[in-house]
């Protein structure tokens, strides 16, 4: 007899009204529906929602800049009642499978840390849903693409993952229980990058299993990015030092790399330095144009 999981999906505001009404939307067309949504505010106002009242909605509210992430999900969680966590972007459509496939991912291994799978959406003058207002899923289907870096998972239930380093915070779902073995997210990042990263570490080291989950779809709403993300120059040199000093190595080397190259900064297997700081004008240019779905 199989034991009822609920399922609590947490999600970071900031603005991105629009996102926001289009994740809810996705959540009121689930099969399964959540149990709760719990949104942790990064903003003077908490977001306004319309719902039918299929499931509760929590707020708390998490000032700071730049943005506190890390301690943004650290308190949804802590005011999140269910078994299972599913946290989601504020970006993300889910499929009307998404919250089933979060409790089916905890039956099959409460240690497990899941990852969906992720399409990527292009920008639209519109929105993402049809005549009843629910989101248009035969759209959004023949509209998202893949990241080129991710396997298709159309033929996998569930696939175990070696590298905790493919935690991504657009999407992931885990126990209440391995969340509070792994002691959450470090607080101690702020703004952009890393504590993803860290946190992929801290649960390897808890003892969970992670694995691709398929059978569901989030749909991620196109926002204009930065290559490089030199908006974030300051936070990815915080960051990428505090895990140095974390985890004995560099994350982020990909970005770091680039900053090298564009003669921002010095690497070496130690130390990371600012030679100079990117102009306004670099961080305009890097700013890419509505086709570039992802960075």
């Amino acid at each position: 007899m199989s034991t009822y999981r609920s399922v609590s999906v947490l999600t970071l505001v900031r603005g991105r009204q629009q996102h926001l009404d289009h994740l809810v939307a996705g959540l009121e067309a689930q099969t399964f529906p959540p149990d709760e949504l719990v949104i942790a505010y990064m903003q003077d106002d908490a977001p306004q929602i319309e719902t039918t009242g299929m499931f509760p909605v929590r707020y708390v509210q998490v000032p700071g800049e730049p943005m506190p992430l890390a301690a943004a999900r650290n308190r949804a969680a802590e005011m999140a009642a269910g078994d299972v966590l599913a946290f989601l972007d504020v970006d993300c459509i889910p499929d009307p499978d998404f919250v089933r496939r979060a409790a089916e991912g905890d039956a099959f291994d409460a240690d497990g840390v899941f990852l969906p799978e992720v399409r990527y959406l292009p920008g639209t003058d519109t929105d993402w849903l049809d005549r009843t207002g629910s989101p248009d899923f035969r759209l959004l289907l023949s509209t998202g693409v893949r990241h080129p870096s991710k396997r298709p998972l159309d033929d996998t239930s569930f696939l175990p993952i070696a590298d905790f380093g493919e935690l991504w915070g657009l999407a992931f779902i885990l126990s209440a229980k391995i969340w509070r073995a792994a002691g959450g997210m470090d607080e101690d990042y702020i703004g952009y990058g890393a504590e993803e990263t860290d946190l992929g570490r801290r649960l390897e080291r808890s003892g969970a299993r992670m694995y691709w989950l398929g059978g569901t779809i989030c749909f991620h709403q196109h926002h204009h990015v930065h290559k490089p993300p030199l908006q974030h120059f300051e936070s990815i040199i915080r960051n990428a030092r505090l895990f140095r000093s974390r985890w004995g190595e560099w994350c982020m080397e990909y970005w770091l790399d680039d900053f090298e190259r564009r003669g921002l900064v010095k690497r070496s297997e130690e130390k990371l330095e600012i030679v100079r700081r990117p102009t306004e004008r670099e961080i305009a240019d890097t700013r890419q144009g509505a086709e570039v779905l992802f960075s």
